[in-house]
C-alpha cells in the first residue's frame, strides 16, 4: 500500500484508497416505481414500457408487451375511455401522453403485419376450464387461460363473438374489418369457440361445474333496468341499448323529429349521435351529472368518453346536464314533451350519493319520444342461484364469487358503468385467479404506489406538443365512417420521446457522469436490476446528487445499514 502524503494523491491508484464509503449515512438505491399510467390502467397495461420500445424502433416488441396483458389492443386503443392519459404524469408539465394512440397504432400495425401472439398450444391432459361470453371479459380470460397453459373452451349466446363490442358499438367509433381482424386473430391461437350456446337454454351451471375445473363467467347485462317517471312510461318504450343494437343489426329504428334521451352514458351519446346521423331534427341528452370540464370532480362527471361528448356536441346534440325528469307530457299515448327539472347528486349522511331536484327550476321541453339509457341488469336467466336477486354479481376483485368455488364472474356482469378496459382487465384477473384456484396457491399482488410528479426531476424535460389524431369534419362524418384517423408513425415516434419513464430508468447516464466520487460504474450487460448502473459502496459517501439529478425518480436515498 503506497504512504498517503499531500503530495502523492496523484499517484496511480491512490484514490482507491479513500474508503469514503465509510463516511455515508444514507446510500443511493435503485428502486423501481411503476407509472401512474399503469396504475390507473383498467386493463393492466403497463404504457411506460411498451413506449419505451418504440422509442427504441422496436415495434413488435412494444406490441408483444403491450398484449401481454391486452389481446385487443386495435379496439381499446379506439373505444377506451383512456384513464392513463389522466393520471400521466406529463399531463402536469405540459399535456399527457396520447397513449390510446399509440396503442390503436401498435393493435392496428399487428394486424397488417401479420404479427401473431406468443401463445402455445395447451399440451394433452391440460386442465379444462370454461368461459361463458365471448365480449371483452371472455375474450381476455380465455386469452389469459390458454397463456397459462389451460384447454379452454369459450361459449357465445350470438353466431359470432364480440358481444357489445359488436352488437352496440357504432361502426364510427368501431370499424368492423378492425373488429373482425383483432376477434379472428385471436380466437384463432387456440380457443375452442362454440357460438350459439346460452347459458341456461343451451346448457347449465351444473353441467359447467362437472364438465370443467373451474369456469368464468361475463355474460353481459342483457336486461334493461325499469324505468318510468312516477309509474309513467312513452309508448313503446325501448331502452337505448336496445334501439342501438335494433340500428346495427338491421339498419334502421323508428323516425323521431324530436329525443329526449335519459342518460349520461355511453350508451346515450352514442344513440344521440346515431339519431343525428339518421336525420333527427332535435336530439337532446338529459343528465344529472356534469359535463365533464375543468373542476369537474370525476364521480360528479358523465360517464360516457369526454371525445365522445364533444364530438357529439359539434354534431349538435344538446345535452341538458344537472337535469332529470319531472313528468312525461302526453297527448293520449303520444308523447309530446317532458318536464325538466334541475337534479344535482349530493351526498347525504349515510354517505349515499342521491340526486336532489331544485324545485322552481322546472322546464318544459317538446319531444315526441323519450328513451331511457341509465344502464342494464344481468338477465337471471340459468345464474339466478349466483345471483340471489341482485340485478348484478358481487365478486371480489378477482372475479371471485363468494359460496361459489370454481365460478368467476367478470365484465358488465359486475355493475353498469363498465368499459371495454375494465372487462378485459376483470378476464386478466380472473385468469390469473383461476390458475392460482386450480393450483391450490395465493395470489398475490405486486402493485406498488405510483411515482408521482413531484418525485421526478423535471428540468431535464424540453415542452413538446401532444400528437393531435385528425378527425373528420362534424359536416362530413355519418354513422359508418370512422370518425378518428389514426397515428401516423412519426407522431407515434414522437409521442414515444414525450414519455417521462417515470420510475424506470432511462440511461441518461446522469448519475454515471455527476457522482463527484465516480462511485456509479457503467456496465456493458444489463445490471440484476434491468439498469446499466451499479453502485460502489466503497466509494459514495452519500451526498445524494445522483438521486437529485436523476430525471425518472429511479434512485432513491435510503438509510444506511
Amino acid at each position: 500500500m503506497p504512504t498517503l502524503t499531500r503530495g502523492s494523491f496523484a499517484r496511480g491508484g491512490t484514490s482507491l484508497d479513500f474508503r469514503t464509503g465509510d463516511w455515508r449515512v444514507a446510500r443511493p438505491i435503485h428502486s423501481h416505481r411503476i407509472a401512474p399510467c399503469y396504475g390507473a390502467c383498467p386493463a393492466g397495461e403497463d404504457p411506460q414500457a411498451y413506449l419505451a420500445l418504440v422509442a427504441q424502433e422496436d415495434l413488435q416488441k412494444a406490441w408483444e408487451t403491450l398484449v401481454g396483458a391486452n389481446p385487443l389492443p386495435a379496439i381499446t386503443g379506439r373505444v377506451c375511455h383512456h384513464p392513463c392519459e389522466s393520471a400521466c404524469n406529463r399531463g402536469q408539465f405540459d399535456e399527457s401522453i396520447a397513449i390510446h394512440g399509440v396503442e390503436r397504432f401498435l393493435g392496428d400495425t399487428a394486424i397488417e403485419r401479420g404479427w401473431q401472439y406468443r401463445v402455445g398450444r395447451p399440451g394433452a391432459g391440460a386442465p379444462e376450464v370454461a368461459v361463458v361470453g365471448a365480449g371483452p371479459a371472455g375474450l381476455a380470460a380465455a386469452y389469459h387461460l390458454l397463456r397459462g397453459g389451460y384447454s379452454v373452451s369459450l361459449f357465445e349466446a350470438q353466431p359470432e363473438a364480440g358481444g357489445l363490442l359488436r352488437s352496440a358499438l357504432p361502426p364510427y367509433r368501431l370499424p368492423r374489418e378492425v373488429l373482425n381482424a383483432e376477434l379472428e386473430r385471436l380466437l384463432a391461437i387456440g380457443i375452442r369457440f362454440i357460438p350459439n350456446q346460452r347459458l341456461g337454454r343451451d346448457f347449465s351451471l351444473e353441467e359447467l361445474r362437472t364438465t370443467f375445473r373451474a369456469a368464468f363467467l361475463a355474460p353481459g347485462n342483457g336486461a334493461g333496468r325499469p324505468w318510468s317517471v312516477d309509474g309513467v312510461t312513452p309508448r313503446d318504450q325501448r331502452t337505448g341499448l336496445a334501439l342501438l343494437k335494433e340500428w346495427i343489426s338491421i339498419g334502421s329504428i323508428p323516425s323521431y323529429s324530436s329525443v329526449a334521451i335519459v342518460g349520461g352514458g355511453n350508451t346515450a351519446i352514442d344513440l344521440a349521435r346515431v339519431l343525428k346521423f339518421l336525420g333527427v331534427r332535435q336530439v337532446h341528452v338529459i343528465t344529472f351529472q356534469a359535463l365533464p370540464g375543468p373542476g369537474i370532480a370525476a364521480e360528479d362527471a358523465m360517464s360516457a368518453t369526454p371525445r365522445e361528448i364533444t364530438q357529439a356536441l359539434e354534431e349538435g346534440v344538446i345535452i341538458h346536464d344537472h337535469r332529470g325528469v319531472r313528468r312525461i307530457i302526453l297527448r293520449g299515448e303520444q308523447v309530446v314533451g317532458i318536464e325538466m327539472v334541475h337534479m344535482k347528486e349530493i351526498v347525504h349522511q349515510d354517505g349515499q350519493r342521491k340526486a336532489v331536484a331544485f324545485e322552481g327550476t322546472e322546464v318544459v321541453l317538446h319531444v315526441d319520444q323519450v328513451v331511457p339509457a341509465i344502464g342494464q341488469q344481468v338477465d337471471p336467466s340459468g345464474m339466478a342461484e349466483l345471483l340471489d336477486g341482485h340485478p348484478f354479481f358481487g365478486p371480489d376483485s378477482s372475479g371471485r364469487l363468494p359460496n361459489h368455488p370454481g365460478i368467476f364472474v367478470g365484465g358488465d356482469a359486475r355493475g353498469d358503468r363498465g368499459t371495454v378496459s375494465a372487462a378485459v382487465g376483470d378476464g386478466r384477473r380472473a385468469a390469473q385467479a383461476i390458475d392460482a384456484y386450480l393450483k391450490g396457491s395465493e395470489l398475490r399482488s405486486s402493485m406498488t404506489e405510483p411515482i408521482g410528479y413531484k418525485q421526478l426531476n423535471v428540468n431535464y424535460f424540453d415542452h413538446a406538443p401532444r400528437a393531435q389524431a385528425p378527425t373528420l369534419a362534424p359536416g362530413n362524418r355519418d354513422a359508418e365512417a370512422e370518425i378518428e384517423i389514426g397515428f401516423t408513425p412519426s407522431q407515434v415516434s414522437a409521442e414515444s420521446h414525450r414519455c417521462f419513464s417515470c420510475g424506470e430508468c432511462m440511461a441518461c447516464d446522469n448519475c454515471w457522469t455527476l457522482c463527484p466520487d465516480n462511485a456509479v460504474l457503467k456496465t456493458r450487460e444489463a445490471a440484476s436490476d434491468g439498469s446499466h448502473y451499479v453502485f460502489d459502496y466503497d466509494h459514495c459517501k452519500g451526498c445524494g446528487l445522483c438521486a437529485h439529478e436523476c430525471p425518472v425518480g429511479f434512485i432513491a436515498m435510503t438509510e444506511e445499514p
